[in-house]
């Protein structure tokens, strides 16, 4: 899937954006973003897409952003990651038992994916969810990765409403906790807290 997802040319909008970052910006990686983290891992976190100077930059999910000074601290804090930050590819960081995706690989312009780029990203996510395991917990960062998730089983999206720390039973087992993202609007506005991303992890913990 991987291979398939570095040569991704499915969404002409989103291909021919990457080639004029790639130029602007020849040391980014600015290409789709691959999932990180542990293969068999029974907790996969769903972001929306790659941040201009984060994920985009680096080439990991939430690697050298905002969003990821959060989530990489409290992964760290309950035992699914080797250390609280995530700041290049190669320092050094490994996740154990979690495995972190975006619902579109691709940096979008003004962060805002089209609906059709995300229908046809949701190719990936369904690959990826078909290689969870039994009793595996889904953790949907925001609104329109919730979506993405529930259009990927085929679940009725009106049957499963997004809320922050929201919990669905899913078909085969699954189980998806919903969260606000982890967003700088939301950290430095009080939408999300710490502790309300924290209780959302703990709760994925006492799930595995």
């Amino acid at each position: 899937m991987i291979d398939t997802l570095a040569a991704c040319r499915r969404c002409t909008r989103l291909a021919d954006f990457l080639a004029r970052i790639r130029l602007e910006y020849p040391g980014y990686h600015a290409r789709p973003v691959a999932p990180f983290g542990d293969p068999k891992a029974r907790l996969l976190i769903i972001g929306l897409a790659p941040g201009m100077h984060g994920a985009n930059a680096s080439g990991r999910p939430f690697t050298g952003d905002h969003a990821g000074i959060l989530l990489y601290a409290t992964l760290y804090r309950y035992g699914f990651s080797n250390q609280p930050i995530s700041s290049a590819r190669d320092d050094g960081l490994t996740l154990t038992d979690c495995r972190i995706t975006n619902a579109v690989k691709c940096l979008p312009p003004q962060n805002k994916p089209l609906g059709a780029e995300i229908d046809s990203c949701n190719h990936y996510l369904q690959q990826e969810l078909r290689e969870m395991p039994t009793s595996g917990v889904l953790l949907a960062l925001g609104a329109i990765a919730h979506r993405a998730v529930l259009k990927a089983l085929q679940c009725r999206q009106s049957s499963f409403p997004f809320g922050h720390g929201a919990e669905h039973p899913l078909s085969e087992g699954l189980t998806l906790l919903d969260s606000y993202h982890c967003s700088r609007y939301n950290t430095q506005t009080g939408r999300l807290t710490p502790e309300m991303f924290q209780a959302v992890f703990a709760r994925a913990r006492e799930l595995l």
